[in-house]
């Protein structure tokens, strides 16, 4: 426990002593490859964390097991992967990094932090596909932290999106939207 701790600290120390540039991490799934830019720059904290994840291969053998699809448009939303809160493999949870902070934004392809309320985001991450403005930061709503964006794969993620899904849920808001098949995650390495 104690040395996963330490990795985690020297991961996230790592990436503040790096040169602020993003990181490609390659996301190898059970349907294909994705390949995502990580925004160390803009989101550091976010970054950090989901990087941490990725060092640590805690997103190994994990899964992308939801499929959020607009009501009105549904090739649009959003499909939702990680640790799907397994507290073996969750790090302590993070400070949030709302949009109107770091200047991202919510578009097709951006990869941001799943949570619950702003700070407890840990090892659940989430990628846009169409308009997801509405992950924004506003006056009256913290909003989601995005950190990167997805540089290939995004048929795959379209793929994922259009699954099917339970009719039930974990709560009113998800329900409809856990994925018969989840996506397989075999592995996610950082990439030159």
């Amino acid at each position: 426990m104690l040395k996963r701790a330490l990795l985690a600290c020297l991961s996230l120390a790592l990436v503040a002593a790096a040169s602020p540039r993003p990181v490609r991490v390659e996301i190898r799934t059970d349907i294909g490859p994705i390949v995502v830019e990580v925004d160390t720059r803009h989101a550091p904290v976010t970054a950090g964390n989901f990087l941490a994840y990725v060092d640590q291969h805690r997103f190994d053998q994990m899964t992308f097991y939801r499929a959020a699809r607009a009501d009105q448009r549904p090739k649009e939303g959003f499909v939702q992967g990680g640790t799907n809160n397994m507290m073996t493999r969750v790090l302590k949870p993070i400070r949030h990094e709302p949009t109107s902070v770091t200047g991202l934004h919510h578009v097709d392809g951006t990869l941001s932090m799943a949570r619950d309320d702003p700070g407890t985001a840990t090892g659940d991450f989430f990628i846009v596909v169409g308009d997801g403005r509405y992950l924004d930061a506003t006056r009256k709503d913290l909003g989601y932290a995005a950190f990167g964006h997805v540089v290939s794969g995004m048929p795959l993620v379209r793929r994922m999106l259009a699954a099917k899904t339970y009719p039930g849920g974990w709560s009113k808001e998800t329900a409809g939207q856990q994925m018969v098949k989840p996506v397989r995650i075999l592995s996610a390495r950082r990439v030159p």
